[in-house]
C-alpha cells in the first residue's frame, strides 16, 4: 500500500485481502452460484428435448440440432452485448436484463405450439444466457487474490449441481409430463435472481475505476462491517492512479467508453495475442464439451441404426437418461482435479495436459465399441473438458484489466458460442448419417489445436492481482 505521492493509499485489491473472505463473499458467490445453476439447466436440457422434439414433431436431424445451435445464435449476441453494457454501466445493470431476458422467454418456451416458435424463445433465452461472464466478473472481483482459484472453482461446481439437477429432472419429469414441463421447471432458478437482485451490490472495483471512489469505499465498509473486520486505513485509490503516482504522472481522468474503443484495447498490442489465442481456446472447448454431452444421447443409438440392429422404439427415438445421469456426475472428478492443480500447477499448463488427456480417451471412440466401453470413455473425457471449461472461466477474466474485463470474457465467450452452434451438426447430424468416425476425427483436431493454443498464451495468472491497467496486466509469464 502507499503510492509515490506521499500519504498513505490503497487499492481494492488491498482491502480484499484485508477484510478477508467471510459472510460478505458468501452472499455474492451464493447470488452468482444460483445465475450459473440456471444457465448450466438452461443449457443441459438441450440434450433431453432435441430427441423427443425429433419423434413429437417429425424433425430431420438438421431440425433437431438447429434448437440446440440456435441458442448458441443468441448467446454469441448475447456474450458480447452484455460485456459491453457491464463494462460501461455497471455489473448489476448487466445482469438484471439477462435475469429478466432468460426468465421471461424461457418460461415462454414451455408453452411454443409448433417448431418455429420453439426457435424463436430458444435464441432468445441465449440471449440472455450470454450474460454468464458478466457474472464471473462481478464474482471474480469480491475475492482476495490468495483465494481467487480457490472459490472459482467452487462457483463453477455449480455448473454442474446444476447439470446433475437436470439430470435428474428430466429423468422424472420427461417420461411423465413431457418435455414442456421440463422447460417450465428449468426456468425457476432464473426468477430467484430477480428475486434477490435488490440485494446485490455494485462491483467496487468497478466504481472506483470510473471515478465513484466514495460508493466504492461505501460497499468496502460494508464488507468490513459484516465479516467483522477493518478497511485500511488511508485514501482509496484505483491501480490505474497507483500506476500514474509511481511515474509521477497525473492519473488519467475517467470516462464512458463506447464500445469501439473497448474492442480497440482488446485488440491493442498488449492483448491482442492472449485475445486471438483465447478465442479460438473458447472455440474449441465449448464445441468439445457441448458435443460431449450430445454424443452421450446420440453414439449409442446411432450406431445401432446404422448397424441395422434392432432396438426398441423409445430407446433409438428418446434419450438413455441413465447414461446421461452417469456421465454427468463426472464433472464432479473434473472439479476435484481442478481444485487441485489450478493454484499449484498453474492455469495453462493443467488446461493443456487435460485437453491432451481427452484426445486420448476419445480417440477409441473412432471405432465400434460396446455401450459399457463408450459410456466409460465418454465418463473420462468429459472428466477432462468439465476439468478445462472451469478453469477456463477462472484464467480468462484474470487477463483482462478492469476497464474490458466483461468485454474481453464476453467476446471469449462469444466464440465458444459459435463451438457450441456448430457442435450439433458433428455430433448429432454427422452421428445420426452414421458418419461417426469423421465426427470423432473432428473431435480430436479441435481439441488438440485448443490444447496447443493455450500454452502459446504468454500469461500465467496463478497467484497474480487483478489490474485496472493493461500493460501491468498483460507481462509474459
Amino acid at each position: 500500500m502507499g503510492g509515490g505521492g506521499g500519504g498513505d493509499t490503497f487499492t481494492v485489491d488491498d482491502a480484499l485481502l484485508t477484510l478477508g473472505f467471510g459472510k460478505y463473499q458468501y452472499f455474492v458467490l451464493a447470488y452468482a452460484a444460483l445465475a450459473w445453476v440456471s444457465e448450466a439447466m438452461e443449457m443441459m436440457l438441450l440434450s433431453f428435448i432435441g430427441p423427443v422434439l425429433k419423434r413429437i414433431w417429425r424433425l430431420s436431424a438438421k431440425e433437431q440440432s438447429l434448437i440446440t445451435s440456435v441458442v448458441f445464435i443468441g448467446m454469441l449476441v448475447g456474450a458480447y452485448s452484455w460485456g459491453v453494457i457491464a463494462d460501461k454501466y455497471g455489473r448489476r445493470k448487466g445482469f438484471l436484463m439477462t435475469a429478466l431476458v432468460t426468465t421471461s422467454a424461457g418460461f415462454m418456451s414451455s408453452f411454443s405450439p409448433n417448431y418455429a416458435t420453439l426457435l424463436v424463445l430458444r435464441c432468445v433465452v441465449g440471449i440472455g444466457l450470454g450474460g454468464g461472464p458478466v457474472l464471473c466478473s462481478w464474482l471474480l472481483e469480491f475475492i482476495p487474490p490468495p483465494n481467487r482459484g480457490t472459490w472459482m472453482v467452487v462457483f463453477q461446481a455449480f455448473w454442474t449441481v446444476g447439470a446433475v439437477f437436470e439430470a435428474s429432472i428430466a429423468w422424472a419429469v420427461m417420461p411423465t409430463l413431457g418435455w414442456r414441463w421440463l422447460l417450465a421447471f428449468s426456468s425457476i432458478p432464473s426468477f430467484g435472481l430477480l428475486i434477490f437482485y435488490l440485494c446485490t451490490p455494485e462491483s467496487p472495483r468497478y466504481l472506483c475505476l470510473n471515478g465513484k471512489i466514495k460508493e466504492a469505499k461505501t460497499i468496502l465498509d460494508r464488507i468490513a462491517k459484516v465479516n467483522g473486520t477493518e478497511v485500511p486505513s488511508g485514501t482509496l485509490v484505483s491501480d490505474d492512479d497507483v500506476v500514474a503516482s509511481d511515474q509521477d504522472s497525473t492519473p488519467t481522468k475517467r470516462h464512458k467508453q463506447g464500445a469501439l474503443t473497448t474492442i480497440l484495447k482488446l485488440l491493442s498490442r498488449e492483448l491482442i495475442r492472449p485475445t486471438l489465442l483465447l478465442w479460438v481456446v473458447f472455440f474449441g472447448n465449448s464445441f468439445s464439451y457441448y458435443g460431449l454431452v450430445l454424443l452421450t444421447t446420440e453414439l449409442n443409438a446411432g450406431r445401432s441404426a446404422c448397424a441395422g440392429h434392432k432396438v426398441k422404439a423409445e430407446e433409438t427415438e428418446d434419450v438413455n437418461y441413465k447414461d446421461v445421469f452417469i456421465t454427468t456426475f463426472a464433472e464432479f472428478p473434473g472439479l476435484i482435479i481442478v481444485a487441485l492443480t489450478v493454484d499449484r500447477v498453474g492455469r495453462r499448463l493443467s488446461m493443456a495436459v487435460l485437453f491432451f488427456i481427452c484426445c486420448v480417451l476419445i480417440f477409441p471412440l473412432v471405432f465400434q465399441q460396446s455401450e459399457m466401453v463408450t459410456t466409460g470413455l465418454l465418463f473420462g473425457s468429459r472428466i477432462c473438458i468439465t476439468a478445462t471449461f472451469t478453469t477456463l472461466f477462472i484464467y480468462a477474466p484474470e487477463i483482462y484489466p478492469t476497464a474490458v474485463r466483461s468485454t474481453g470474457f464476453g467476446a471469449a465467450s462469444s466464440m465458444g458460442r459459435i463451438g457450441g452452434m456448430v457442435c450439433p451438426y458433428v455430433a448429432v447430424a454427422l452421428v445420426q448419417g452414421c458418419h461417426e468416425t469423421a465426427a470423432i476425427g473432428m473431435f480430436e483436431v479441435i481439441i488438440i489445436l485448443s490444447g496447443v493454443c493455450i500454452l502459446l498464451i504468454p500469461i500465467e495468472t496463478k497467484g497474480r492481482k487483478l489490474s485496472d491497467d493493461v500493460k501491468q496486466k498483460c507481462q509474459p509469464v
